[in-house]
Order: C-alpha cells, then sequence, then structure tokens
C-alpha cells in the first residue's frame, strides 16, 4: 500500500464513512489510476471527462452508477487533494429514479424461516424489526439493547446522528436466544465476528449482505432483494426518546 493511498483511507475514515462506501470509494479511485496506467494524484478533470465517457460507451454502466464514480473521485480531488473542481466541467448525468422494490409480511416470513443458520436469521430478523442499515446492524452492542425501555441505540448513523429504534418483544426474545446460542459469550459484539464468532471484533457488513443472498436464494421467492430492501417493507416505526440518561441493559436482562 503506498502512502497515498493509506492517507486518502484514513481522510475516508475521518469522515466517518460507512465500510460499503469507503470500500466503493477505494475501488473506484483505483479502477480510475488503472485506467490511465499513472497515480491518480498525477491526472486531472480532462481524465475525469475521459475516464466517465469511458463508463457509458464501453462499460455501458447506468447514470447511477457513473455518478457514484464521479461522487468517489470528487471526494479524492477536493477533500483528499484540496484541488479545486467545477460543477461545470465535470457535470454528473441525470439519476434515474427507481421505486423500491417491496416485500410482503408473508414473503418475509418465508425469508426470515430460510435462515442457513440461527445466527443469519436472527440478522434478517433485525433488520427487518428495525430498518437500520447493515453496517449500522454489524456494529451493534451488547449495551445497545435496552430492554428495560423496549429501544435499542445506534451510534453513528448516516449523517452521525444517534437515534433509537423501538425494540419489540419478539426481537428481544430473539435476540436473548441468540446470545444463549454463541459459544463464546462477547464482552462488548452483538454480532462478533470470526469462523466460529468468537472473535473480539464485530462481523463485517458482508456478513449481512450474504445472510440475505443465502435466504432470498433459499426461499425461492423471485424478488430482488438487498439489506436496503428490508427497510422499505410495511410497519416500519422509529422512537427517538429525547433522555439517554438512563439507557442501559443488554439481551441478557
Amino acid at each position: 500500500m503506498t502512502q497515498l493511498h493509506q492517507s486518502m483511507l484514513d481522510e475516508i475514515r475521518r469522515r466517518n464513512y460507512t465500510e460499503s462506501t469507503t470500500r466503493a470509494y477505494d475501488r473506484i479511485i483505483k479502477d480510475f489510476a488503472f485506467y490511465f496506467h499513472r497515480p491518480p494524484d498525477q491526472l486531472g478533470p480532462e481524465h475525469v471527462r475521459e475516464y466517465t465517457a469511458h463508463l457509458f460507451r464501453d462499460k455501458k454502466l447506468s447514470p447511477n452508477n457513473v455518478n457514484q464514480t464521479v461522487g468517489a473521485l470528487r471526494f479524492f480531488f477536493v477533500k483528499f487533494l484540496r484541488r479545486p473542481w467545477s460543477a461545470e466541467d465535470m457535470p454528473c448525468p441525470k439519476k434515474r429514479i427507481h421505486l423500491p422494490v417491496i416485500w410482503s409480511r408473508d414473503e418475509v416470513s418465508r425469508l426470515i424461516e430460510s435462515a442457513d443458520t440461527p445466527f443469519h436469521r436472527t440478522i434478517l430478523m433485525t433488520l427487518y424489526a428495525t430498518g437500520v442499515r447493515r453496517s449500522e446492524l454489524a456494529h451493534l452492542k451488547i449495551t445497545d439493547i435496552d430492554s428495560g425501555r423496549m429501544v435499542i441505540h445506534f451510534h453513528e448513523g448516516k449523517g452521525g446522528k444517534d437515534r433509537d429504534v423501538m425494540l419489540s418483544p419478539n426481537l428481544l426474545t430473539e435476540l436473548r436466544q441468540h446470545y444463549r446460542r454463541l459459544p463464546r459469550k462477547p464482552a462488548e459484539w452483538l454480532f462478533p465476528g470470526g469462523p466460529w464468532h468468537t472473535a473480539d471484533c464485530p462481523i463485517s457488513d458482508k456478513v449481512v449482505w450474504w445472510a440475505c443472498r443465502q435466504a432470498a436464494q433459499r426461499s425461492h421467492i423471485q424478488k430482488p432483494l438487498h439489506p436496503h430492501t428490508l427497510r422499505h417493507t410495511p410497519a416500519r416505526r422509529r422512537y427517538r426518546p429525547a433522555d439517554h440518561s438512563n439507557a442501559a441493559g443488554s439481551p441478557r436482562h
């Protein structure tokens, strides 16, 4: 890893971007440099224009995918290299608006029952019951489960904001069973990583994606599914109390 690459990743982490955004930006900037066979800091606006044309013409990417590429390159040149960026010289393609795919409650029930492991079943239930992003779920801590007030506290979500989400009795029961099933009781993370879920670190958000993918295939429901899909399912409610002073608890309680 070059010093430039490491410094860029450090800048992304300082801004508290999600794992998926970090991976996407890293991949995009690497592909951009590889296309021109030059370090990315030796490239400029004319290369960005040529590269986006290549993505449309040769790669046949959608406007939304090209927009993501432009956003990553804007971050690299403006936020990291501190170079000027003219919106007129670097226009973003018009986004296509896609309506979300909606899964019915019966379909979600089939999906959850199709989970290949109890660990993945709990992940799917938590996604559906809370409507959170996969990176937020992956970084849940035991102390974030407040069974006294029946809320789950999520730290630094999108925009760096904390929020509380209602904890249903069914989900609390599932989380308690999940905790009892773990081969080694974690000290911090609700969903510990490692091959046997015994590591002192959280799972990657890729594990959440994989749980959805496997269950969708096993359920034989012919609809697209992504962890974000479950955010658009019915009965999504949130609760944001003002006072966090007494927030405490865990699935064990």
